[in-house]
């Protein structure tokens, strides 16, 4: 062996270990947990507020923002009421996207996905898929596309002021 080979042998054990961690901690999900963090989404503000408890307040500061609650749930095989557009947005926005709750840019980024300007958005992954007969994607994106600019710019400020004030 060469002393350049041995003076280099250790640097290169060290940098694969390293890499090896790197891969082991992002891997895991780890990393996306930091990510998550570190750029806005604090889970103490998705835990302090319950879905249901959004979607509902959501209905009274905006009594006119369509319900969408006509689909029937697999189990039951009654009109799953409580299932809204209100509460699938957010589930949406919140668990399927991971997107933060309270500033305003990632709601719009949560509209732009349902007006077919941003991001896919995936019948198995959507909320009410595995709970409802019929996957309610392509109502909820025909609701949210018959909003006017003003309407969508006061549904998101109404989510933003409810996940600012808690």
């Amino acid at each position: 062996m060469s002393k350049k080979s041995s003076f280099i042998q250790p640097y290169l054990q060290a940098l694969t270990a390293l890499m090896v961690v790197s891969l082991l901690v992002f891997g895991s999900g780890v990393g996306k947990l930091i990510h998550t963090n570190f750029f806005g989404i604090q889970p103490a503000v998705a835990q302090r507020i319950s879905p249901g408890e959004v979607w509902q307040k959501v209905y009274q500061q905006l009594p006119d923002f369509p319900r969408e609650n006509k689909y029937i749930n697999k189990e039951t095989g009654k009109v799953a009421e409580n299932n809204t557009l209100a509460s699938r947005l957010l589930r949406y926005h919140v668990y399927v996207k991971e997107r933060a709750p309270n500033y305003r840019f990632d709601w719009k980024l949560t509209l732009a996905d349902y007006l077919g300007a941003n991001e896919v958005m995936y019948v198995t992954t959507y909320p009410g898929n595995d709970t409802l007969r019929q996957n309610p994607l392509e109502g909820d994106k025909a609701a949210i596309s018959r909003l006017n600019i003003s309407q969508r710019n006061a549904l998101v400020q109404v989510l933003v002021n409810i996940f600012t004030r808690n």
